[in-house]
């Protein structure tokens, strides 16, 4: 694991083929998305889902950046169910990440139970570079770490792939 890491944008950036991500939180305590997410709580309505927003913008402008150098972008997430109001939240707000181009799916946690998954979430580039995001006991950020391991690669890869075919398209997920 290398402790110096490069911003994810620079791991983006430097992608030539793919860049999946796995999320198996049932919520994240993100400060910059404290304010929508309880307004999301009081009114059932994400207040951001304009790609052209101030909030969105550098994400939509990394997303089509990779899709227009050939990346295929993918999205998986574990979640428990019932769902918690964080996944409802951003379940409403993935409608920004399908826009932007990323593929996006959604797997209940009980169909994961004899899948082998690392202890972080990830993304995972190129199927060589694994950025581990690292989080705290109530969610915060804790950074992350890269591996450019190759048998930790096959794992994130295997366990993505695994993920993805039994995950449910976006568009077909209720929340």
């Amino acid at each position: 694991m290398q402790q110096n890491v490069l911003t994810f944008a620079e791991q983006l950036t430097a992608a030539q083929r793919s860049a999946v991500h796995l999320e198996m939180r049932d919520s994240y305590g993100i400060a910059g998305e404290a304010e929508e997410f309880e307004h999301f709580k009081r009114t059932g309505v994400h207040p951001d889902t304009d790609l052209d927003s101030a909030g969105w913008s550098g994400w939509v402008s990394l997303v089509r950046g990779a899709l227009a150098r050939g990346v295929v972008m993918r999205r998986a997430r574990i979640v428990s169910e019932p769902v918690t109001d964080y996944i409802r939240y951003e379940h409403a707000g993935t409608v920004v990440n399908l826009a932007a181009g990323e593929l996006v799916r959604w797997l209940p946690r009980r169909q994961a139970s004899d899948i082998a998954l690392p202890g972080n979430d990830f993304w995972l580039f190129d199927d060589a570079i694994v950025r581990f995001n690292h989080f705290t006991g109530d969610g915060g950020s804790a950074g992350p770490t890269i591996s450019d391991d190759l048998a930790v690669a096959k794992l994130c890869a295997d366990a993505f792939e695994a993920v993805w075919e039994r995950a449910i398209p976006h568009d077909q997920y209720i929340v």
